[in-house]
């Protein structure tokens, strides 16, 4: 008979492989897209963003404001930017930082939640955009920040909820870490992808 905890255990693994694998779909969505872009219809990086293409620290604050405000631009497309010189030190290093602010932009959704949870700005923001994740954290508790930081879930806004119900920082901040992990695999699906 199974026990409580191996059920628990078992809906958790399906709820991670299940968003993981959204994941990957939408991944193979925004490279499919972009590599038909760039072949068939002549898609310039460049061209696009105009005059912050050459600007790091604009195109970075854009990126950080995104994440901040529930990853409303995909990490990916900043990814394909980072790889716009060809060199892959600078684009490690680049995709490296990227990871950083996206990390930074968890803590900054934790101080939010943590901070400012009885202002009406924090219930209008959980009205409209934290409804569904709230009835996931209930049900997953701090798990979810980790299924949040390696799947296309809203890595702010839960890390905003979390902050919100005053969950432990540090093992906030331990878990939070597992970021960096999405931003290298999907780093090195893209850098490979990009020379098409």
């Amino acid at each position: 008979m199974e026990t409580e905890e191996t059920k628990s255990s078992r809906e958790r693994s399906s709820f991670l492989l299940k968003n993981l694998v959204r994941g990957l779909l939408w991944l193979t969505v925004i490279i499919g897209g972009y590599i038909i872009a760039k072949k068939y219809f002549q898609f310039d990086l460049k061209e696009a963003l105009g005059p912050i293409y050459d600007e790091p620290t604009i195109i970075y604050s854009i990126f950080l404001g995104s994440e901040v405000i529930f990853g409303i631009i995909p990490p990916e497309f900043f990814m394909f930017w980072s790889a716009r010189h060809g060199d892959m030190d600078l684009y490690i290093q680049n995709t490296a930082l990227l990871a950083a602010i996206s990390y930074v932009a968890g803590l900054i959704g934790y101080g939010i939640g943590s901070f400012f949870n009885t202002t009406r700005l924090y219930r209008t923001i959980k009205k409209n955009f934290l409804g569904k994740v709230e009835k996931q954290f209930q049900a997953y508790g701090g798990f979810l920040v980790i299924v949040a930081a390696l799947t296309p879930l809203p890595f702010s806004g839960i890390c905003m909820l979390v902050g919100a119900v005053k969950y432990p920082f540090r093992k906030f901040l331990l878990m939070a870490l597992i970021r960096f992990a999405r931003f290298g695999v999907y780093a090195y699906i893209i850098w490979q992808t990009n020379s098409f």
